[in-house]
């Protein structure tokens, strides 16, 4: 299998992961989103640290990655507390909206940041699959811009300029678990004032959901991580709004809660979006 396609693998891979990352944290309750944040990214410190040390390599980075190892980290950091502050003050259509633009801002980024060249087809799926988020999420700015929804936007910038960070450092040759492993240490320990200061108790039945959002979220972090480690963003990014499709699936599952035909539409418009974007990357490398 080829990078590019491996790259694709793993994205899905991630998007799904990410989806059951948000079950379970739905099925954890009324607790701080600072304090899910927290067991979100202890989980994935551990299964981290467990993997580079069962490969015997040293647990080190490159002197001359570690501003990008800050820079992934701090504003995946960010991310993460802007999107939970969406979610904790928008309507959950208009946060969901706004953090799935981050894999339109990994195109962005990509251009400007690493150089990757842009092909105007490439660019048209990208923007298709984010109208057809839009039609599945169905966002309505009744109230127009709130501080809350420039939050929401900052969240979605963040994770993209993150994960492109993530493309560098993997260009550079460093490895997906060190990568997983000081950004969820990184984040985690960013928590920890907070807990501190406002930590809730959690019931047992809460505990359980929250070490599997963690489990989930380091599937989903290993997962994009590999992702970008293989193939340039502009190839891959698209196949990232099939988490809405998995979301919407879990949600029927687990919830009862039936997409109408307007997010039927958006499911098409990503899929076909995916397809065309796959198609005429195939036949650019001619394989």
């Amino acid at each position: 299998m080829k990078d590019k396609n491996r790259g694709i693998l793993c994205i899905i891979l991630s998007s799904c992961s990410f989806a059951l990352m948000a079950m379970f944290l739905k099925m954890a309750g009324d607790l701080p989103s600072i304090e899910k944040s927290f067991f979100r990214n202890l989980v994935a410190a551990v299964i981290a640290f467990v993997m580079l040390i069962r490969s015997k390599e040293k647990i080190q980075i490159q002197k001359r990655n570690l501003h990008w190892f800050i820079l992934r980290s701090l504003f995946g950091t960010l991310g993460i507390f802007c999107n939970f502050y969406a979610v904790d003050h928008l309507m959950l259509s208009d946060a969901s909206s706004l953090n799935k633009l981050s894999p339109f801002f990994v195109i962005v980024f990509s251009y400007l940041v690493l150089k990757e060249k842009i092909t105007p087809t490439q660019c048209a799926c990208v923007i298709a699959a984010f109208v057809g988020s839009l039609f599945i999420v169905k966002p309505s700015f009744a109230t127009g811009v709130t501080p809350a929804a420039v939050i929401g936007f900052a969240g979605g910038m963040c994770a993209g300029f993150a994960y492109t960070c993530v493309r560098k450092l993997g260009l550079r040759g460093e490895k997906g678990p060190m990568i997983v492993f000081f950004f969820s240490t990184f984040s985690m320990l960013a928590c920890v004032p907070y807990l501190i200061v406002d930590f809730h108790p959690i019931s047992i039945q809460q505990l359980i959901f929250l070490l599997l959002t963690g489990l989930a979220a380091a599937g989903g972090q290993f997962g994009i991580t590999a992702a970008y480690t293989y193939a340039p963003a502009r190839e891959i990014s698209v196949y990232d709004y099939t988490q809405i499709m998995f979301s919407a699936v879990l949600g029927f599952l687990f919830f009862g809660q039936l997409p109408d035909l307007l997010s039927f539409i958006g499911y098409c418009v990503i899929v076909a979006a995916g397809v065309i974007m796959f198609l005429y990357n195939k036949r650019r490398g001619g394989n």
